[in-house]
């Protein structure tokens, strides 16, 4: 292993202490180009960490969709017992340029990172590949496939959306008939009670900022507040809240207050909040879409947001075009072409309102853990999902897993 990380091209290597289940651990940071069209263009230096056991056994890619925080092993790395390489992507953390140019964040560019690495390490692990992701990172796993269908033998995307617009349709229509009656009714009246007394917990809310330091430049204290109130129907299903822990009217107003903070998320909206997803707002609002906010469900008690999207979290003058082509395109390679994908999903997570859609056409298949939320894993599904994923992953690998290492 370490010939050839000396080996590789502009590449600060440093060994760094990793799981015991890892011989050896190192981070690289390898520079990339911006630009894999241009092989003159600038260069950004990409956050990578390698993770080796043995060079016989598989490699688990991990590939972030934000800033990689680490070299632990994933549920996948430890079921196959093998190695890892986890990456961050392009323009998060990191790695990224000194000059931001937003036209070279595209999935195509972070696709080339990918296809460049793990071409870069074929070398030294000849056997097979299996890429991995959560949330942005599943749906930065099959971007990848849909432009190097050929690179990996395995492909797990957890809880991934395969969204179509800047604002979604389907979100809507997900929150509107997702769990019961009852519990959408008492998301609702929590929403509006927050709003009609406004005068109790848009103080708490400015207090919670001020002494977390939290500040507001890009919107105001008074819309991010409501687009707190807002956000909480979709934080509460995609993070699998508990209806009965919903406080109503008669509750301690410091019990209300502390729910609404926990479930809706007072950073989201602050200028650090921004400031960390600001490179995936431009991603959203380009290419790989997101959701709003029904605005008609509080007639009358909204008084500061107008802007049903999140363009005031993207970029400042940099123009926003969203590509409506390519994710339908995605959509059509997820459909009619992709093969070895596990797609796993929870089933009352909000981002399984655009979940990929299989037709049967390939061997991919599609898992989705009754009352599952975005916290989906192949460790809390039920026994016979459970056992679906492992034995199709022997199936597919052609070895026998362990059950006891998950």
């Amino acid at each position: 292993m370490q010939e050839r990380l000396d080996t590789l091209p502009d590449a600060e290597v440093t060994e760094i202490e990793g799981d015991s289940m890892f011989v050896s651990s190192y981070k690289i940071l390898l520079q990339q180009p911006l630009d894999h069209q241009d092989p003159q263009s600038a260069t950004f230096p990409q956050k990578i960490y390698i993770s080796h056991v043995d060079s016989t056994l598989p490699v688990v890619l991990v590939t972030e969709g934000y800033n990689a925080r680490g070299n632990q092993p994933t549920e996948i790395t430890r079921l196959l017992n093998c190695n890892q390489i986890v990456v961050e992507h392009r323009y998060f953390g990191e790695s990224v340029p000194d000059s931001i140019d937003w036209q070279f964040l595209t999935i195509e560019q972070a696709a080339n990172d990918h296809h460049r690495i793990i071409n870069l390490f074929k070398q030294v692990y000849p056997g097979e590949w299996i890429t991995t992701g959560i949330s942005k990172g599943g749906q930065t796993v099959m971007y990848h496939s849909y432009f190097f269908p050929e690179d990996v033998d395995v492909r797990i995307p957890y809880v991934a959306p395969l969204n179509f617009s800047e604002e979604d349709p389907r979100i809507y229509d997900f929150l509107e008939t997702v769990g019961t009656e009852e519990c959408r009714q008492k998301i609702h009246d929590f929403q509006e009670m927050i709003l009609k007394e406004r005068d109790i917990f848009f103080p708490v809310f400015r207090d919670y900022c001020s002494s977390n330091g939290l500040t507001f430049t890009r919107i105001s204290e008074e819309e991010a507040f409501e687009y707190s109130v807002l956000e909480y129907s979709f934080s509460f299903w995609q993070w699998g809240w508990e209806c009965y822990g919903i406080p109503d009217g008669d509750s301690p107003d410091s019990a209300i207050s502390s729910h609404f903070s926990k479930v809706g998320g007072f950073d989201y909206f602050s200028d650090y909040g921004i400031a960390t997803y600001e490179s995936f707002f431009y991603q959203a609002l380009t290419e790989i879409g997101y959701y709003g906010y029904d605005f008609t469900e509080f007639d009358g008690l909204l008084q500061s947001v107008t802007n049903s999207t999140f363009t005031f979290a993207a970029p400042q003058n940099v123009e926003l075009v969203y590509n409506y082509d390519l994710m339908q395109e995605v959509d059509q390679y997820i459909r009619h072409s992709a093969c070895n994908f596990i797609f796993i999903y929870g089933e009352t997570d909000t981002w399984s309102a655009t979940a990929a859609e299989l037709l049967g056409s390939t061997n991919s298949i599609k898992i989705v853990k009754p009352g599952g939320s975005h916290r989906t894993r192949i460790r809390n599904l039920p026994v016979e999902q459970k056992e679906t994923v492992i034995s199709t992953l022997e199936h597919w690998l052609e070895i026998e897993i362990d059950r006891s290492r998950i």
